[in-house]
C-alpha cells in the first residue's frame, strides 16, 4: 500500500476538494494524550454502533487548522540527538511530522470519523518538502482526511497535513505549502468500501513482492526503551510502543518501535545529501519488536542526483520492516 501521490492533476483536484471543506480553527496544538483518550471512547461507541447496524460511513468534510505553531529549541535538539540528525536550525522533515501529527490525529479522534482510532495500522507515509523550515519561524498547520479505500483486510484512509509559514500579512492557512505529508492508515476488519472501489479498479493493498535482503550498510540495535525515548520527543505515547506489558494487553508479544522512528532514522542517515526540496516516502511491513536488531541499507539509487533508497529488515530472519526512498524535487 502506498501513500497518496498520483498525477499533478490528481493532486490539484484533491487540493480543490480539500479547499471546499469546512475549516475549524483550533486554539492550539491539541494534546495527543487527550486525543487518544477521546479516540478510545469514540472507538468503543463506533464498535457498538456497528453491531447495531449504524455509525458513520463517510469521512467528515472538515479541515483542522492551528495557526502560529512555534517550534521549541529544546524539543528540536532532543529530536536531533535521538534520531542522529545534524545540529542545525533547519527542522528535519521528520520533526515537522512530529509538530503536525496531533492536528491530523484530532481529525481521527472526531466522533463522526468512520474508522476506529484505536487499532489503526500505519501502512505508509509520503512527505513532500518544498522549502526547508527553520527554528524561529512560526507555521500554520492544516489537516484533513480523504480517500477511503478498500483493502483486503479492511479499509484504508489518508490523513493529509500541510504546513505553511505563518504570516500576519496574509490569510490564515494560505500561502505556498512548505511541507506536505500524507499518512495512510488501515482499519483492520472494518469494511466500508466494496472491493475494487467505486470505479471497479484493483483493490488496494495487494500483497507485496517478495523481499530479498540486500547487502546492509548498517545495523541498528534497538533496546527495550527505544519506544519510550521516541514517545518523549514525538508525543506519541501509544501503549504498544511503551512496554511489553502494555503492548501485550493490545495483542503484541512485546513493545514495537514507532514506524516513523525507523523512517526518520533512515532519513537522518541520508543527511544533507537529501537537499532542501525532496520527497520522502516509506512503506511499513512487519513491526520491529523491542528489543530487536534491524539490518539496514541506505544507498544512492542509480545515477548521482537520483536520490536514495532504504530498507530495514530483521537481521536474522530477513523479514522486511520498512522500505522507502528520498528523491530530490
Amino acid at each position: 500500500m502506498t501513500a497518496a501521490g498520483g498525477t499533478s492533476a490528481g493532486r490539484d483536484l484533491a487540493q480543490d476538494l480539500a479547499d471546499l471543506r469546512e475549516e475549524v480553527v483550533l486554539p492550539g496544538v491539541p494534546s495527543l494524550g487527550r486525543l487518544y483518550a477521546r479516540g478510545a471512547a469514540s472507538s468503543g461507541r463506533l464498535a457498538l454502533a456497528r453491531r447495531l447496524g449504524r455509525g458513520p460511513v463517510d469521512l467528515p468534510e472538515v479541515a483542522y487548522l492551528v495557526a502560529g505553531v512555534q517550534p521549541d529549541a529544546a524539543h528540536l535538539t532532543a529530536y536531533q540527538h535521538l534520531l542522529g540528525e545534524t545540529a542545525s536550525d533547519v527542522l528535519p522533515a521528520g520533526f515537522v511530522h512530529v509538530l503536525a501529527f496531533p492536528v491530523a490525529t484530532a481529525v481521527m479522534a472526531r466522533p463522526d470519523f468512520p474508522l476506529p482510532l484505536a487499532g489503526l495500522v500505519h501502512l505508509a507515509n509520503e512527505v513532500t518538502q518544498h522549502v526547508p523550515l527553520r527554528l524561529g519561524q512560526a507555521v500554520d498547520v492544516r489537516a484533513w482526511a480523504q480517500g477511503l479505500a478498500a483493502h483486503r483486510t479492511g479499509t484504508t484512509v489518508e490523513l493529509v497535513t500541510e504546513v505553511r509559514l505563518a504570516g500576519a500579512a496574509r490569510e490564515l492557512g494560505e500561502g505556498p505549502v512548505a511541507w506536505r505529508g500524507v499518512s495512510t492508515y488501515l482499519a483492520k476488519g472494518t469494511h466500508l468500501v466494496r472491493a475494487g472501489g467505486a470505479d471497479g479498479g484493483e483493490t488496494p493493498g495487494e500483497a507485496r513482492p517478495a523481499f530479498v535482503p540486500p547487502v546492509p550498510t548498517a545495523r541498528w540495535e534497538l533496546d527495550a526503551g527505544t519506544g519510550r525515548r521516541y514517545a518523549a520527543v514525538s508525543g506519541d505515547r501509544n501503549p504498544i510502543h511503551l512496554s511489553a506489558v502494555s503492548a501485550k494487553a493490545l495483542g503484541f508479544p512485546r513493545a514495537i518501535a514507532h514506524g516513523m522512528y525507523t523512517a526518520a532514522r533512515a532519513l537522518a542517515t541520508v543527511g544533507a545529501e537529501r537537499g532542501d526540496a525532496f520527497t520522502w516516502s516509506v512503506e511499513f511491513a512487519k513491526p520491529v519488536l523491542l528489543p530487536g536488531s534491524v539490518a539496514v541499507r541506505v544507498a544512492a539509487d542509480g545515477e548521482p542526483g537520483d536520490g536514495f533508497t532504504y530498507a530495514g529488515w530483521h537481521a536474522r530472519t530477513g523479514k522486511v520492516h520498512l522500505t522507502g526512498s528520498v528523491r530530490p524535487l
